[in-house]
């Protein structure tokens, strides 16, 4: 039974908080919604969520915490149970949250040692619907995680949280190298990339459509942010992308038009990315590449848990 509905937010410590504060409110587009001592809360202007972004002062750079919604605190409660029986290690019970919203969560550690939330029961943000011509974030599309064994973890992900694998991008050579996974009938909330090590590979920000995508891509290009691949359209999951790095090496994307599946009748494909237009169906984006690839590599997550398998 899937008790997850969808993707809340992404939390990331960062050391040059300042930088990253700008970046994120500024260029980026969304929306500073509060702040305490060196943290601050971030929300996509057409989203309902309270936030999208968390921001925190730290020593070193790390991915703080990926949050997902559930339906009801008993869901919340159900998942806590089906998780201790599975002795999947918890860092915090079911209660209150104090974060902008509230709501009712808890915290575990996910098979690669990351920081994982499920809540329910958060207040609502007062939102808006977009502008024509508005190129700032609708709201957040997906995560994708680095991961060594990415087998591993796409396993830990459907029999813990009850993810559903939507396709899986494999290479002749390397083998399979990415896994969509899904918790609702958008093809990917989060993907597994194959890494050399546990880390964030990219966030991803929907826009409000294709002008809006192609406008904030221009955009951001003349704020001079750095843009390592697009403009293009990927197969799997037929959205489009363009992918940039934040003041901290991190990769986030503006993405619109992810695919809607019917999931009674989908079936997983393997498509081999080895193909030009698996990677990008227009054949606007530069080539993929090694060193394309490796900026999503991301530093070493000194942050994360080293948990055993389970």
């Amino acid at each position: 039974m899937r008790l997850i509905t969808h993707l809340r937010h992404v939390d990331l410590a960062v050391p040059d908080y300042d930088k990253q504060r700008d970046f994120y409110s500024g260029a980026w587009g969304l929306t500073e919604v509060a702040t305490d001592t060196g943290i601050s809360f971030l929300a996509a202007e057409g989203s309902p969520e309270q936030y999208v972004i968390r921001l925190r002062r730290a020593g070193e750079k790390r991915l703080d915490l990926v949050s997902f919604g559930a339906a009801t605190p008993a869901d919340v409660d159900a998942l806590a149970e089906r998780l201790r029986a599975a002795e999947v290690r918890l860092i915090s019970e079911p209660g209150k949250l104090d974060t902008p919203g509230g709501g009712y969560g808890f915290r575990f550690f996910d098979v690669d040692g990351r920081t994982v939330e499920v809540s329910a029961d958060v207040e609502v943000r007062r939102h808006r619907r977009l502008e024509p011509k508005e190129s700032v974030p609708v709201r957040l599309s997906h995560v994708v995680l680095n991961a060594p064994d990415i087998d591993v973890t796409r396993t830990w992900y459907e029999t813990h949280l009850g993810f559903a694998l939507s396709d899986t991008l494999a290479h002749p050579r390397m083998g399979q190298v990415m896994h969509f996974m899904r918790c609702n009938p958008q093809h990917h909330s989060m993907a597994i990339a194959r890494g050399p090590h546990a880390s964030l590979h990219h966030i991803s920000f929907e826009l409000r459509g294709l002008d809006e995508y192609m406008y904030g891509t221009g955009r951001l290009l003349r704020a001079g942010v750095r843009m390592i691949w697009g403009p293009g359209r990927h197969l799997a999951g037929d959205n489009t992308f363009s992918y940039f790095l934040d003041p901290h090496g991190n990769t986030v994307e503006y993405t619109t038009e992810l695919e809607e599946l019917d999931e009674d009748s989908w079936h997983p494909h393997v498509h081999d990315f080895s193909q030009p237009e698996v990677t990008d169906q227009w054949g606007t984006a530069n080539p993929m590449n090694e060193l394309v690839a490796k900026e999503s590599f991301n530093d070493v997550d000194r942050g994360v848990f080293v948990a055993p398998p389970v």
